[in-house]
Order: structure tokens, then sequence, then C-alpha cells
């Protein structure tokens, strides 16, 4: 087994705390199925949201989700003026047996525009 990072990330429509629970459920629900994985394959998720996001910590929902002995972590994004405002974003560790190469990386919403490259 190979550990390897998995980076996501999702814009919000507002700072509310029902809309960032829910749009960070969709996140990691993606990111888990596209890469065909578990909890148990989880090393550690970070979380990191822009500064206009402060009505809940994105890691709650991954909880709600069943991480509950994953460790995780909340992070504010730096504020950068030209950046993509309302953004969660994660980096997940992640143990696979399969090359770097066959990792999906998933951005959704407003934020396939960080990585117009490999947005699906």
């Amino acid at each position: 087994m190979a550990v390897h990072a998995v980076r996501g990330a999702i814009q919000v429509d507002a700072d509310d705390r029902e809309e960032i629970l829910s749009a960070t459920a969709e996140l990691v629900t993606a990111v888990m199925e596209r890469n065909a994985l578990t909890t148990d394959d989880v090393i550690s998720v970070l979380f990191t949201a822009t500064p206009d996001l402060t009505a809940e910590f994105p890691a709650l929902a991954a909880r709600k989700l069943g991480f509950h002995d994953v460790p995780l972590l909340c992070a504010a994004e730096i504020a950068v003026p030209h950046a993509l405002p309302r953004v969660i974003r994660l980096m997940a560790h992640v143990s696979a047996d399969r090359p770097r190469s066959d990792i999906q990386h998933v951005y959704l919403r407003g934020a396939t525009a960080l990585r117009l490259d490999i947005a699906q």
C-alpha cells in the first residue's frame, strides 16, 4: 500500500452553517466514491475554508459521514485579494494500492475554476 494525497474543493453559495455542511458532505462523498475509498483507507483529512466562511467547521460534515476515528483538521486559507470566494478545500491522506496517477482529485461547483485541467 502507498500513501497518496487526494485534493478537492467546492464553492458554497453563502456563509451558512447548513450550506457549509451540505457542500462539504458532497465533496467528501465525491472524493470517496471516485477513488473507491472507505474510511479505513483514510489516514487524515485537512480542510481549509476561505476567510469569508466562518459559520461552521467543515470537518463536522465528515464526522457526520462516519469519519469518527480519522484525524481531521480545519484551517483558514490565506486572504489573497483575487482568490475565489466561499471555497472549502480538502487534502486527504489515504492508503491506496494503486499508482498516484490513478487518484482522482475532485473540484465541484464554482471551484472547478481552480483546476480547469482536472475539473469534473
